[in-house]
């Protein structure tokens, strides 16, 4: 049987912030499983923008700005107002980090200690029991408790997802949240084969995955990002990239589509919300999931009401959907998009990198000895 170190590493969020909020420690205590958890070796950890947002604070209704002037200016009002998603208090110290995979070491009463051994990937919604809806009782991995930026990890037995395929530890670690996410997003417009696409913020994980999953569903895939990264997009599935610098973008979406889209993905918001609502055909459908360039925007009702649109918000993720994921993955339907790694010591490091959004797909931090 493995002997378990009882302190590990791990990268710490002691409070609403900048980086200097992020303490690295390689005396921290190694979580213990409780009933109906398995303890969880971790070998890599995935970035996302979730991590941002809790560390700056963005999700407090105080806040304006996007993601990135958070980052700049910091969120001084977050204490006050609620710095988690769903308007809830942050707590800490906190451990984040809600993209893990790693190797299950130890078990908890209640659970198999067949699994001990099992390659898993974490499905970061930790969803109330009965109404899977409720918010309240409804946790994030690496938000509402702690999560992967460390050597070792607890989650619900269920929601450590055994996966058996040849991909690396980093590559398995760019699926759960992004393309859980992105996997919610698509449902919630009932996309149809034939319909015609378009993804804003195509080029990050959410985006990247939408591409790959939409391609999945027979739906012709418009991705709107930097014009430095049409070839990246073109190759995983996209049918033709719309610059997101362009003067008029409504009518640079229409142009690539040849008339209106059936349907808009965003995780961009700001003032590409209106141009995608404008974008869209009579009945067309809107899902959003992030407002990375803003939380606020002009809305002219005129387009929702004449156009009979639909538009939803997509956060909680329905149960089974990582399961799904998974099989999907091993049967190589799904593609990892790894833009680079980095060592769990340098994740201040990786996070700037992951907010300078140079890069097309995930950014991971690996747990190799150091």
């Amino acid at each position: 049987m493995q002997m378990l170190p009882d302190s590990m590493r791990a990268f710490v969020l002691v409070g609403h912030g900048g980086p200097e909020m992020l303490r690295y420690r390689d005396d921290w205590p190694r979580p213990q499983p409780r009933t109906g958890e398995v303890l969880i070796q971790v070998q890599a950890c995935g970035l996302n923008n979730t991590d941002i947002n809790t560390r700056t604070g963005w999700y407090a209704k105080a806040v304006k700005s996007g993601t990135a002037e958070s980052v700049a200016r910091g969120c001084d009002d977050a204490a006050a107002s609620g710095g988690a998603w769903g308007e809830r208090t942050q707590h800490f110290p906190r451990i984040q980090g809600a993209d893990v995979a790693g190797n299950i070491v130890a078990v908890g009463d209640g659970v198999d200690r067949a699994r001990i051994g099992e390659h898993v990937i974490v499905d970061p919604w930790l969803l109330g029991r009965g109404d899977w809806m409720d918010a309240a009782r409804s946790d994030y991995f690496g938000s509402e408790c702690d999560g992967g930026f460390a050597d070792f990890t607890t989650v619900r037995s269920e929601n450590a997802v055994a996966i058996n395929c040849a991909l690396s530890a980093a590559e398995l670690a760019t699926f759960p949240c992004a393309y859980s996410t992105a996997e919610n997003l698509i449902s919630r417009t009932e996309l149809k084969p034939g319909e015609t696409v378009v993804v804003a913020g195509a080029s990050g994980g959410v985006g990247t995955a939408a591409i790959q999953l939409c391609r999945l569903r027979g739906a012709r895939v418009i991705a709107i990002a930097a014009a430095s990264k049409r070839a990246a997009l073109i190759s995983l599935g996209a049918h033709c990239v719309v610059d997101r610098g362009s003067d008029n973008l409504e009518a640079a979406i229409r142009e690539a589509a040849g008339a209106g889209v059936d349907v808009a993905l965003d995780v961009v918001g700001g003032s590409t919300f209106m141009q995608l609502i404008n974008s869209l055909r009579q009945g067309g459908r809107y899902s959003a999931s992030g407002a990375i360039s803003g939380p606020l925007a002009e809305f002219d009702l005129r387009q929702m009401i004449y156009k009979d649109l639909q538009l939803t918000g997509a956060t909680i993720v329905p149960p089974g959907t990582m399961q799904r994921i998974v099989r999907l993955i091993e049967q190589r339907f799904l593609r990892p998009v790894l833009a680079r790694t980095f060592a769990l010591r340098d994740l201040v490091e990786a996070q700037e990198v992951f907010m300078a959004k140079k890069h097309v797909g995930n950014i991971v931090v690996t747990m190799s000895a150091e």
